[in-house]
């Protein structure tokens, strides 16, 4: 009988002198959704920490936090996956729901526990939806904007932010793309501010079965508060704020000015063409500073901002910097007539002098009146209830009367 021990596996595993049956799990540097969101609230955390205070719209660097914590506020499952990590109380008191035995069986994702017939390998049930798709390729598609041409928006975003605060604007949900998509306007997608500065758009013939219809296409420029920009079509910009978004509300002044010049004339397919816009002049020549209720009234086919960064290099601006009193938004050629209608009305009350504003350039400007502004809000009401011809302006008592 033999005497050589028998050998086992147990035998083989232990005598690994050199280590080369060691095994390592692997690890992975792919973060989880819930690990990214996680590391995005400590960014806030982290900033809280150092400062002692939450992030403000104060700075385009706080911009992207402040955002970021305005939308997680917003978003009930969020608040209740970050609520362990919230050191600073940053999202208040957030109700946990207790978990069971049944909540932990119908929480299957991906369908371990089905024991339906339905395991078909033709059938992708875990990649992204369409619409989650369109969402991914509307973030590639935003470029950074160099950090010179940032800084005029960045006012403005901060301005929005504090208007918002203050009352003046309110987020609203979005719906209709031709009604509430308009340049000049602002808008919110994932919490992230943007404005609406151009749009080249036409109208196209959509055909379906039920008959023709037209609708507005076109491309747009928009610019985001954390230094991107976009040039996506106009339709599928509409559509992620549609799915992820919300609209700002123009300023009461801006919204009272809109209703004024479109109440009753705007359909669904008109198109916005301009902006009638009335300006003040910041000349210090003695014969334009010293005169009372001196204000431009004008037609500007492009956002008035970019109408008038030049305007101390032009004539019809006096070659002086202007400030926008208030402006008009408008559609299709109604901005046109509206102009044109106004500077008749008030014409007796027309700038008109003829002088030398700067060493070698003389000025006879014709699109400035001497006008109280209330004056030229109560002509535009006029003109939209069309009773204008019963009223003129009296230069005397600087007032509309009726006739």
């Amino acid at each position: 009988m033999s005497s050589k021990k028998k050998i086992s596996l147990d035998d083989i595993f232990n005598d690994d002198e050199f280590g080369l049956l060691d095994s390592t799990a692997k690890t992975s540097n792919v973060k989880t959704a819930d690990q990214r969101l996680i590391d995005s609230f400590e960014e806030i955390n982290a900033f809280v920490d150092k400062n002692s205070r939450e992030p403000s719209t104060s700075s385009m660097s706080e911009y992207g936090l402040f955002a970021r914590l305005k939308n997680i506020r917003e978003n009930e499952q969020q608040k209740i996956s970050l609520k362990p990590y919230d050191r600073h109380n940053l999202l208040g008191e957030v109700e946990i729901p207790k978990t069971s035995i049944d909540d932990i069986l119908n929480d299957d994702d991906f369908g371990l526990l089905e024991t339906d017939n339905d395991l078909s390998i033709f059938k992708y049930k875990h990649i992204l939806k369409e619409e989650e798709r369109e969402k991914a390729d509307f973030i590639a598609q935003r470029k950074p904007l160099e950090e010179a041409a940032f800084q005029p928006y960045e006012a403005m975003f901060q301005k929005v932010h504090q208007e918002i605060k203050e009352g003046k604007r309110q987020i609203k949900p979005f719906h209709n793309i031709e009604k509430n998509l308009h340049v000049g306007n602002f808008y919110l997608i994932d919490g992230v501010m943007l404005f609406l500065k151009e749009a080249k758009l036409e109208k196209t013939v959509w055909e379906q079965k039920s008959g023709d219809r037209e609708r507005v296409e076109g491309r747009t420029f928009t610019i985001f508060e954390n230094g991107t920009y976009s040039n996506m079509l106009y339709r599928s910009l509409g559509k992620q704020i549609q799915k992820s978004g919300k609209l700002i509300t123009n300023t009461y002044e801006g919204i009272n000015n809109e209703l004024f010049v479109n109440a009753g004339m705007v359909k669904e397919e008109d198109v916005k063409t301009g902006w009638i816009y009335v300006l003040k002049s910041k000349s210090s020549h003695p014969e334009i500073a010293g005169i009372e209720n001196l204000f431009k009234i004008g037609f500007s086919s492009t956002h008035i901002n970019e109408r008038i960064k030049n305007a101390k290099n032009e004539a019809t601006y006096l070659y002086a910097d202007v400030t926008k009193v208030s402006s008009y938004a408008c559609y299709n050629r109604n901005a046109i007539k509206l102009e044109q209608l106004l500077h008749r009305f008030f014409a007796e009350a027309c700038l008109n002098i003829d002088i030398e504003i700067i060493k070698g350039k003389r000025i006879t400007p014709r699109e400035w009146f001497v006008v109280p502004f209330e004056e030229i809000e109560r002509a535009i009401e006029l003109i939209l209830k069309e009773q204008i011809v019963n009223y003129k302006y009296d230069r005397e008592i600087e007032k509309i009367v009726l006739k």
